[in-house]
């Protein structure tokens, strides 16, 4: 059974993009790809069938990420095909907790960063259905780099790095729970 990730920022095309360019990656270096589903989009529909934002793109290249991106909003629906819905800032976090039809789906929401490995000072999540203890604290917010220049989209693909790691390990978990 495959197992479904969606990252999901404002407009998706610049951190929701990044952010399953690069776990899609780190999914694929794991070899699981036959297990693990990945995804994005936005809470708006703002950009809906444009590409991703060409800094984003210009920065995912030049670190050897895939860019190929086509921008949509996230529907109230998806819940029921999802198992993990990746917030990238508080702001869409509460959206999408407020957008879930049921508590079950609303504690399906999580923050990326909640993920970060320990050295960052943030306590990891302990799996992918176990709620991060610092899920709410504004420091977890990948910050928008929209409105800036390139350095913005630099720092949004480090902090989307650092916490893919201890996503893939999250998910992984679960994935061989399912499998047990």
């Amino acid at each position: 059974m495959t197992y479904r990730v969606c990252f999901v920022c404002t407009g998706n095309i610049c951190r929701s993009p990044m952010a399953e360019s690069v776990f899609r990656a780190r999914v694929a270096e794991a070899g699981l790809e036959d297990l693990i589903e990945v995804d994005s989009a936005g809470t708006g529909g703002w950009h809906e069938g444009e590409g991703a934002d060409p800094r984003a793109v210009s920065v995912l290249e030049g670190h050897g990420y895939d860019s190929d991106h086509t921008a949509r909003r996230f529907q109230a629906s998806w819940f029921a095909r999802l198992d993990l819905v990746i917030a990238l800032d508080t702001g869409h976090l509460k959206a999408l907790r407020r957008l879930a039809p049921t508590e079950d789906d609303a504690r399906k929401v999580r923050l990326l960063r909640s993920y970060a490995r320990p050295s960052s000072g943030h306590r990891p999540a302990t799996g992918a259905s176990h709620a991060p203890a610092a899920d709410a604290d504004d420091d977890l917010d990948v910050p928008d780099p929209y409105y800036g220049g390139l350095d913005g989209f630099e720092e949004c693909l480090e902090m989307v790095e650092e916490a893919s790691t201890g996503l893939l390990s999250a998910v992984r978990h679960e994935v061989e729970g399912r499998a047990a």
